[in-house]
């Protein structure tokens, strides 16, 4: 299985929670109608990448011969409900510039939370996941 794809969705994954960072510290009221709108196209890339992952990368994880790499991919495919459902209730609260507005500082603590678990998990499957799967080509 061809890893790179999934490591260059992380980087497009990445880029844009760091561009929504960086309108966030323009302030989240003043930058409310590009913070909703880049939530909305960040979404769209990790709902592709799930999907994605769901589809070939866990089946082909736990299909393996390899007890070890089996077991990650049944472990990762379990804790992505947990994060995956975090992020897309996190997405529909704040897709919407009235709402950011009215209550910035919400959005910011529940952006640190749900953003940093999903940095957290992406570097863990850059670092364990993917290499596991890298090696049994």
């Amino acid at each position: 299985m061809n890893i790179d794809k999934f490591k260059q969705q992380h980087l497009a994954i990445l880029a844009a929670i760091d561009d929504l960072r960086r309108l966030a510290r323009g302030g989240v009221a003043v930058q409310a109608k590009a913070i909703a709108g880049q939530i909305v196209a960040m979404s769209g890339l990790i709902k592709l990448h799930l999907a994605v992952e769901q589809r070939y990368l866990y089946p082909a994880a736990q299909a393996s011969d390899v007890a070890k790499v089996a077991q990650l991919g049944r472990r990762y495919e379990s804790e992505m409900d947990g994060i995956a459902g975090a992020y897309l209730a996190f997405a529909s609260r704040w897709n919407t510039p009235v709402r950011l507005e009215a209550e910035p500082d919400a959005f910011r603590r529940e952006a640190n939370t749900v953003l940093h678990a999903l940095y957290q998990r992406m570097r863990r499957e850059d670092s364990e996941l993917y290499p596991a799967v890298e090696a049994l080509a």
